[in-house]
C-alpha cells in the first residue's frame, strides 16, 4: 500500500456525503492492474495522480458505488489523465483508505463524450 496523497472532501463529497478520510492510497495490486490494462500510459497517469487528486477538473460519476472518475488535464500526448477513484465510506470496514483502482490517459474527444454523456459531478470553476 503506497500514500498517493489526500483529497479536498468539500470537492469530493459530490461523490458521496459520507466520506471517512481524506488519504488516498494505491496498492501494489492496482499498480499492477494499471501496467497489464494501460502499460503506454502507466509512467505518465501514476506521475500526475498526485496532482490530479488535489487539483481535478471534472469528477465523473462512475457506475459504481462511492466511485468517481477524476479527470485532469494535462500536457501529454493524449491530453488528459483519468483516475477511477473509491472513496471510503463508514459502511467500509475500519482502516480503510480511499483507494486509487485504476488510472490512464485519455483524449479530448473521450472526454468530451464523457461530458456529453455521463453525468458531471463536479467541473473546477
Amino acid at each position: 500500500m503506497h500514500s498517493v496523497g489526500k483529497i479536498d472532501k468539500n470537492i469530493y463529497k459530490c461523490i458521496t456525503y459520507d466520506i471517512v478520510t481524506d488519504e488516498v492510497i494505491i496498492t501494489d495490486n492496482q499498480i499492477q492492474h494499471i501496467k497489464d490494462r494501460h502499460p503506454d500510459s502507466y509512467l505518465k497517469s501514476i506521475e500526475h495522480l498526485k496532482n490530479a487528486l488535489e487539483d481535478p477538473d471534472f469528477i465523473i460519476e462512475d457506475k459504481h458505488k462511492s466511485t468517481g472518475l477524476v479527470v485532469k488535464s494535462l500536457d501529454t500526448e493524449e491530453g488528459h489523465t483519468q483516475i477511477v477513484l473509491r472513496v471510503c465510506t463508514s459502511e467500509d470496514p475500519k482502516g480503510y483508505k480511499n483507494s486509487i483502482i485504476s488510472s490512464w490517459e485519455i483524449s479530448e474527444k473521450r472526454l468530451q463524450n464523457y461530458l456529453r454523456n455521463k453525468r458531471v459531478l463536479y467541473k473546477k470553476e
